[in-house]
């Protein structure tokens, strides 16, 4: 099996490693949704899409963002199914929130 770098990230074999994706707005909801705007359109560019998403961990500046917005926000992305899903405290300067995700390109 062989690597292939596209934008965005890493396929290998059935499987899309997506680069973090880092936005900078005036609300942890814009900052969120431009992080998945982006997130969607690389997935969509390898065959992929948010309902084959496998994992996801996601860097907080402040980890009491989780409750107080990303619970919220991502179950309006990941209505049914959400994907194994880690959240991490970080140092991040003025970002708020950064998101990776693994995904399944189905065949």
């Amino acid at each position: 099996m062989q690597k292939k770098n596209v934008s965005g990230g890493v396929v290998y074999g059935s499987l899309f490693f997506m680069n973090g994706m880092c936005n900078i707005a005036d609300t942890f909801e814009e900052e969120f949704r431009m992080n998945m705007d982006e997130l969607k359109g690389f997935l969509d560019a390898a065959g992929s899409g948010f309902e084959h998403v496998l994992s996801a961990t996601i860097y907080l500046k402040d980890l009491n963002d989780r409750e107080r917005y990303l619970n919220k926000l991502w179950g309006e992305y990941f209505p049914k199914a959400a994907p194994a899903r880690t959240c991490v405290e970080a140092g991040m300067g003025t970002c708020r929130c950064e998101i990776t995700l693994v995904a399944a390109i189905p065949e």
